[in-house]
């Protein structure tokens, strides 16, 4: 199996203060700062509500609590002469705050951690924030459309639609923010679009994208040329856990002469057909699944059927995470930006905690430890 290019971490050593100096501080405050009505500094509320969150917090109410019970250990970092804030007042703060401005910090905080090199997969993909609609001020659910690269297990950045048909739109901004250049792109079929490839390719970057029946036309053209190629150069991989055995086949062609408007889409340089072959070990029911995509890729079917399969690493290491182990969808935070506040917090705390490689230990565990130890909590903000 080829292996996916991590990143290199840049700064290792940065201390958590200067982080959040650095890369938060320049936060707007959405209070009215000038008329004294302003106790409890910005960058204080935001310190101690990454600590927290890191150490199992999940609402405002135990995050208040964390923040009392360890205000001496709080203090090695920042001041916190008045203490530290209500569940009401961290609730109103994180209502007020610009969700644009905090994740454009988030980013850059990102970017500070880690350089990208050659090869490094990069999934993008959409997730419904469901306990964050509001039935009583007619307010929808939140759709995040979240960057993550795979192989360090690290969310890059996000952008919020309202609704999941407008990750069409949000894709392409969020490409816009990210710094991918010699990353490989995966996307699910939503993401398969013209203007989506067009601006993979501008960003320096490759993709490989998901054929489905949205691309009804493409889809027909792509089973035909492997219908017309039968021997095609493929790689085989088969895993056995979780109670079944699943062997993966991917196939990919390069010589696309018979694939109707291929020059319609920007950098297209192969398609891919993976078949999924699932047996379950207990009853020994078989079923399989064939999906298809294009790449700007040449068609090397180890190199491309490895990124595909790193894609699926954002539903079970980010968007999964963020709903067991952050109890995001069982959120009452339903007031103003605070869903897509929380969001970013819960992604920084995740980013922190898969930093740390040394324990072995898992992200729940991770957690406890960071709640009953103070030097293991240092730790990991410190990177």
């Amino acid at each position: 199996m080829t292996k996916v290019k991590k990143m290199a971490f840049s700064n290792p050593d940065y201390s958590s203060h200067q982080v959040f100096s650095r890369y938060f501080s320049s936060m707007k405050d959405p209070r009215r700062t000038n008329k004294g009505h302003h106790l409890y500094p910005l960058e204080e509320i935001l310190f101690l509500c990454i600590s927290a969150v890191i150490s199992g917090m999940d609402d405002w109410t135990s995050i208040t609590m964390f923040g009392r019970l360890k205000l001496p250990w709080l203090r090695q970092y920042l001041p916190y002469r008045h203490g530290i804030p209500s569940h009401d007042v961290l609730g109103k703060v994180f209502a007020a705050l610009d969700p644009i401005q905090f994740s454009a910090c988030f980013r850059d905080w990102v970017n500070s951690m880690a350089e990208f090199t050659g090869g490094q997969v990069v999934a993008i993909d959409g997730k419904t924030i469901c306990g964050s609609d509001d039935k009583v001020a007619g307010k929808s659910a939140l759709h995040v459309v979240s960057a993550y690269a795979s192989g360090n297990r690290l969310c890059l950045g996000q952008e919020v639609v309202t609704e999941k048909s407008n990750e069409i739109t949000a894709i392409p901004a969020l490409l816009k923010l990210l710094t991918v250049k010699d990353c490989i792109i995966t996307i699910d079929a939503m993401g398969c679009q013209k203007s989506i490839a067009g601006s993979i390719v501008e960003k320096g970057a490759d993709y490989i994208l998901m054929v489905k029946d949205n691309q009804q036309e493409l889809k027909e053209q792509v089973e035909k040329v492997f219908a017309m190629n039968p021997k095609t150069e493929a790689d085989m991989t088969i895993d056995a856990g979780h109670g079944r055995i699943e062997k993966r086949t991917c196939q990919a062609i390069e010589n696309l002469t018979f694939l109707d408007d291929k020059q319609d889409w920007p950098g297209l340089k192969s398609i891919a057909k993976v078949i999924s072959e699932r047996t379950d070990k207990r009853s020994g029911h078989k079923s399989s699944q064939t999906r298809y995509y294009i790449s700007s890729l040449p068609a090397k079917p180890k190199v491309i059927g490895q990124a595909i399969r790193s894609h699926w690493a954002i539903e079970n290491n980010l968007h999964w995470t963020l709903d067991m182990l952050f109890k995001e969808d069982n959120s009452l935070k339903k007031k103003g930006n605070s869903p897509l506040n929380y969001n970013i917090i819960a992604k920084m705390a995740l980013n922190i905690i898969e930093r740390e490689t040394e324990s072995k230990s898992s992200k729940p565990q991770k957690r406890k430890r960071a709640a009953l130890d103070d030097e293991f909590r240092s730790k990991l903000i410190a990177g």
